[in-house]
């Protein structure tokens, strides 16, 4: 019998896809005898209530109505900022273990993403797999945040039966520590590929479209202006497609810049359409160390769907620069190339590229190898 899951994990279960939603919805689908609990980011009312805003409650422990009641969410609530010390991690910790202590699961594998959970699979002992998808300690922070997110990473290398990295960049870093296994992202192939009417919110004209959640750890945020004043002179719009992560001051100068619109998250099959019906796909991304260990989802939806992309040269694609639809140029020829890509008919590349079926089965295998419930793990 499959031991259940407990993921920790750096964004909620919505409406917007991402890597542990694809992985764990496919776990649940592969096997009717498994079940998850899946953690998300703490509410934090004191934050809220600081910043002037109402506080919202946190959610607590629910049951999904998908998956035939397999899926349990957690929304534990902060209430302690963590510059108090270890008795704020303390108080989340022991949310989560009552939670599954309400569920009556033995033997849990802890499933962990973010490096500042470590204390978790310290206190529990619970069998750890530390699954990276960001190299967080390569971020821009302040020195306090970016000291706990180092001290959480190396914890976590170190405690973790097993360390799962989704980038090449991220294998090369980390497996200087130990043995880590690759598992990069993937796309659901057939439902991007599966033509879909335009959506009513585009804007008429030729469009530009970036997809992916806003964060200033990724986007160049003066990059994106630059371009979408140059597409604007083209008769185009740039449209930005996902949650909004940004700064309150860059996204103001983002909704006040001509040419650009921000239409926010959309249910993940929703997003397939405005992929389709975009005229290029782009990617004006910050070159960095963080973003060189990231292997983004999009590059796989983007290929997916066959439209022409710009990118500058981050990882996920930089290495595909060249092969038919994929331009790759630095930052101060971004947006010419942008534009110009509007003004063409060309079509992308229509690649083999994998499908996330591939990715559960190899994450299956992998979680089988540490053992079933009271085994030696």
């Amino acid at each position: 019998m499959s031991r259940p899951l407990v993921v920790v994990s750096l964004e909620p279960w919505d409406e917007v896809r991402r890597r542990n939603q694809y992985l764990v919805g496919g776990l649940l689908d592969a096997d009717v005898a498994r079940t998850a609990l899946f953690v998300e980011p703490p509410a934090d009312p004191l934050y809220e209530l600081r910043s002037g805003r109402r506080p919202r409650l946190a959610s607590g422990l629910r049951t999904s109505q998908a998956y035939g009641g397999r899926l349990r969410l957690l929304e534990p609530v902060k209430s302690l900022p963590r510059a108090v010390g270890p008795l704020a991690d303390r108080i989340l910790h022991d949310q989560v273990r009552r939670a599954v202590d309400r569920l009556g699961w033995r033997d849990p594998i802890l499933w962990v993403n973010d490096p500042r959970w470590w204390g978790l699979a310290a206190r529990t002992g619970w069998d750890t797999v530390y699954d990276i998808t960001d190299d967080w300690t390569r971020a821009d922070r302040a020195p306090r945040e970016h000291a706990r997110l180092v001290a959480g990473d190396e914890a976590l290398l170190a405690l973790s039966a097993r360390v799962v990295v989704c980038s090449t960049g991220l294998a090369e870093t980390k497996r200087a520590s130990r043995p880590v296994t690759l598992i990069p992202n993937a796309v659901d192939v057939a439902r991007y590929r599966r033509p879909l009417p335009r959506p009513g919110d585009l804007p008429e004209g030729p469009v530009a479209l970036y997809l992916g959640t806003l964060h200033e750890d990724r986007l160049d945020v003066g990059l994106l202006q630059r371009t979408a004043a140059r597409v604007a002179g083209a008769g185009g719009t740039v449209v930005l497609v996902g949650p909004d992560a940004l700064s309150a001051r860059h996204g103001e100068l983002l909704r006040a810049t001509p040419g650009l619109l921000l239409l926010g998250a959309r249910a993940w099959d929703a997003v397939p359409a405005y992929l389709q019906h975009a005229q290029a796909l782009i990617v004006p991304h910050l070159v960095s160390p963080f973003t060189d260990s990231l292997d983004p989802i999009k590059a796989y939806e983007y290929l997916a769907v066959g439209r022409p992309v710009v990118a500058t040269p981050v990882a996920g694609f930089r290495e595909r620069a060249g092969r038919r639809g994929v331009t790759v140029v630095p930052a101060t020829g971004f947006p010419g190339a942008v534009a110009g890509a509007l003004g063409t008919s060309a079509e992308g590349a229509r690649e083999q590229v994998p499908d996330w079926s591939q990715r559960v089965a190899d994450y299956d295998a992998l979680l089988r190898g540490l053992g079933s419930p009271g085994g030696d793990g």
